[in-house]
């Protein structure tokens, strides 16, 4: 059936409770390249127990590591939307953290839907989780944009224009880290265990020429390269990370994210320059505590 946009945007939020433990942190850290050089630098505020920080963009993956075992995590319900799931591409997502998050927990998730845009050829859905104590105490607000090919069309209105640039000077900062050839393998055990990111054949039937690495571990290698190359290494100055995701990583390539500070708002874009700095990640902003 085409969307329902009123019914979409009316629908009762789904809610699940997710629990995680250090362990779920120290393997999202280790995902996303934390210790590559142990021998010189453990960074053990990213891959030891003791004084861990977590890094904001764990929401993205909390609840769906390795202690919550086997069980895959629940999809979403999409009352008022039937669209075919081989359809969608994950367009952006942001995350703001309204305390630093612990790294062992419990939330309560509520997902609804925010928006749904016509963009002719495709929707746009853009979907809202707020994570919430035991208490009722605000944990981190996220949004996801996914872009639904081959699926607009349904008599909606087409959403704001949005512009987004840098400033016209220097970056302030230039940050390069480099991935490893399997770093999609480890991050996929974070609960992502698509086959597009570890199966040549399949990553192959998908128009890749190998397996590409997951968008959201390029938004946490980011979110890590901000906090230690800007904050001084403290993870509780980064209050929100916001992305598109505007082209892929092949694991074993370089992210350069460019960086333009203005007060306490970051402007960013990441690129990869074995490719002629072909674009990463675009219209990024963050915002940071003092």
């Amino acid at each position: 059936m085409p969307i329902n946009r009123d019914e979409a945007l009316a629908a009762e939020p789904s809610v699940r409770e997710v629990s995680w433990t250090s362990r779920d942190v120290l393997l999202y850290h280790l995902s996303l390249g934390a210790g590559r050089h142990a021998d010189a630098d453990p960074e053990l505020r990213w891959t030891f127990e003791r004084d861990l920080q977590v890094l904001p963009t764990f929401a993205a993956v909390a609840g769906q590591g390795i202690s919550a075992g086997d069980v895959a995590a629940p999809g979403l319900s999409l009352p008022g939307i039937d669209i075919d799931l081989r359809r969608i591409l994950h367009a952006g997502q942001a995350h703001t953290v309204h305390r630093p998050l612990p790294s062992a927990g419990t939330a309560r998730i509520a997902t609804r839907v925010a928006e749904v845009w016509d963009k002719g050829k495709a929707a746009v859905l853009v979907l809202e989780s707020s994570a919430t104590t035991a208490d009722d105490e605000p944990l981190w607000t996220g949004r996801m944009q996914i872009w639904a090919r081959g699926e607009g069309g349904f008599g909606g209105e087409p959403g704001p224009e949005e512009r987004w640039s840098v400033p016209e000077r220097d970056p302030d900062h230039v940050l390069e880290t480099p991935t490893e050839p399997g770093q999609a393998l480890l991050y996929r055990l974070n609960g992502d265990l698509n086959p597009l990111h570890a199966d040549p054949e399949f990553a192959a039937s998908a128009g890749f020429d190998k397996p590409i690495l997951h968008g959201l571990a390029s938004y946490g290698i980011v979110a890590r390269a901000l906090v230690d190359g800007v904050l001084d290494g403290d993870a509780s100055r980064l209050a929100s990370v916001a992305v598109r995701f505007a082209g892929v990583l092949v694991p074993g390539e370089t992210l350069r994210t460019s960086v333009w500070r203005d007060g306490s708002r970051l402007s960013f874009v990441a690129t990869c320059p074995e490719r002629d700095d072909a674009p990463v990640l675009s219209h990024a902003s963050a915002e940071v505590r003092a």
